[in-house]
């Protein structure tokens, strides 16, 4: 609202000084006869013209504003512009700006007026009478018209100004209100939205209501929300997958788990036969090696018998060879027994031939016969022992010589037999090796199994509880609704 200062800054500078201000007071009571009839002329106009008589509803409101334009007009006249001046003027001006009168109206409704008043008071200056008798001086009836002006000019701008200030802070508001609006349109809209969002709703769009300063926001919420939908359908999906695989792994965890436990009971029962056959293969090896040992043993009395049985040859040879030379002596033994039985023989015959005298050597030749059968009997039977020693020494050498060759062979075998009982000895042992080899790999792969079946049965647990992470993540996705995969995005739905 303007304040006195500012009139007194107006009125110095429109030149509305105290002798201007007493003029205008001076000519009052010439123009205020013509108010009325003056304010007739412009309701007239008002009548006239569509655009001025709608402010009017009837004649009793246009009576009731000339009333107070002619109120407002004497207070004018009276030179008089202080504060209850500046606030009738500020209330007119108020009063356009509230019902939406244009300037223009308000300033040709002026012209009107004014034309009207300077009218009046041009004719109340000039000369009457035949004779035209001197009038005022032009200089003071110019003086009066241009405080006349003046007046109407100061009213004007004083009312323009505080329409115009009005219209401002009428715009000012309208832009506030307008934004509060606005701001509530969009707060209710994105708060439909976000409680849509709160409802689990993912398929809501903010529609095109929005002002277009926001179309961008619009565009980037949607945006936002389609992205979060595509985040949870395939959080939804992932979920899906990820429950359907703890399934299956907690299945096949089952399975291996019986798998395992079964193969943990079969390697049980491998090493410890592995172990039956270890503790077998080095009890054969041991055998073995006592074989070994005890065909060594063999071999060297074979070997020992082999030279005895060379020396029984060599002795049996011996044996033959003194046979023939007994036997060569009995044939001189027999010889001499036959020679001695013929030279008997003879002595008897000589001894007969001498009668009496040889009868004593008849009988010794007797008895020497006698005696060489003996000796060749007992020769002959000598020589048939000898012959038959000869033949049993004979078989014997050769039995003996066989069973040289044989006990050569037999060597030879047995030290063969020995060769490949010392192999067997060392495969048994070397087998032995291995099969602890094999027990230890056993035992570890024993070990090891247990260990696969306790992290089996972690796994199995494991799955366990991502299988209900799943349910509750699934459960939880499940919460929101989205639009159909594949499907664009639902009309955004008005909140409940």
């Amino acid at each position: 609202m303007a304040e006195i200062n500012t009139i007194e800054e107006r009125l110095e500078f429109m030149g509305l000084d105290a002798k201007a201000r007493t003029r205008v007071s001076a000519i009052g009571p010439t123009i205020k006869a013509r108010l009325s009839p003056a304010m007739d002329g412009f309701y007239t106009k008002v009548r006239s013209n569509p655009a001025t008589i709608r402010f009017f509803p009837n004649e009793a409101a246009i009576e009731h504003a000339k009333q107070k334009q002619v109120a407002h007009w004497e207070r004018i006249l009276t030179g008089q512009f202080d504060q209850r001046y500046v606030q009738a003027v500020t209330t007119i001006g108020q009063v356009h700006a509230r019902i939406g009168l244009e300037p223009r109206w308000y300033i040709g409704g002026y012209a009107v007026v004014v034309e009207s008043l300077i009218d009046a008071l041009v004719k109340a200056r000039w000369p009457r009478g035949l004779l035209m008798s001197k009038g005022p001086d032009p200089s003071e009836v110019s003086a009066e018209l241009g405080a006349l002006v003046k007046a109407a000019m100061l009213d004007i701008d004083y009312a323009l100004s505080v329409y115009l200030q009005a219209a401002e802070e009428a715009r000012r508001k309208a832009e506030i209100e307008a934004i509060r609006t606005e701001r509530e349109s969009i707060v209710k809209s994105v708060g439909q939205a976000l409680s849509a969002l709160s409802d689990g709703l993912l398929n809501y769009r903010l529609n095109d209501d929005l002002p277009a300063e926001y179309a961008q926001l619009r565009e980037d919420f949607n945006a936002a929300i389609q992205t979060l939908e595509a985040t949870i359908q395939g959080i939804a999906g992932a979920s899906a997958n990820v429950e359907r695989g703890s399934v299956e792994i907690a299945q096949v965890c089952e399975d291996l788990t019986a798998r395992t436990e079964r193969q943990t009971s079969d390697i049980v029962k491998a090493a410890g036969a592995i172990d039956e056959i270890t503790k077998a293969v080095k009890t054969s090896a041991q055998g073995a090696k006592q074989v070994a040992a005890s065909a060594s043993t063999a071999r060297s009395k074979a070997e020992l018998s082999s030279d005895l049985v060379r020396d029984a040859v060599s002795a049996m040879d011996e044996i033959e060879k003194g046979a023939g030379q007994i036997a060569q002596i009995i044939g001189v033994i027999d010889e001499i027994a036959f020679q001695t039985n013929l030279l008997a023989l003879n002595a008897g015959v000589e001894a007969a031939r001498a009668g009496e005298a040889g009868r004593g050597f008849a009988v010794v030749a007797q008895e020497v016969r006698a005696l060489a059968q003996r000796s060749a009997e007992a020769a002959k039977e000598i020589k048939s022992v000898i012959a038959q020693s000869t033949t049993q020494v004979t078989r014997g050498v050769e039995l003996v010589g066989r069973t040289g060759e044989a006990l050569i062979d037999i060597t030879g075998q047995i030290s063969e037999i020995d060769t490949l009982i010392q192999g067997i000895a060392d495969a048994a042992s070397g087998q032995a090796a291995n099969l602890g080899d094999v027990n230890g790999v056993m035992n570890q792969m024993d070990a090891t199994t247990q260990q696969n079946a306790q992290r089996v049965m972690q796994a199995t647990t494991e799955a366990a509880t991502l299988r209900r992470g799943a349910g509750e993540l699934a459960a939880l996705v499940a919460g929101f609704e989205t639009s159909p995969v594949g499907a664009r995005a639902a009309s955004p739905r008005a909140a409940a």
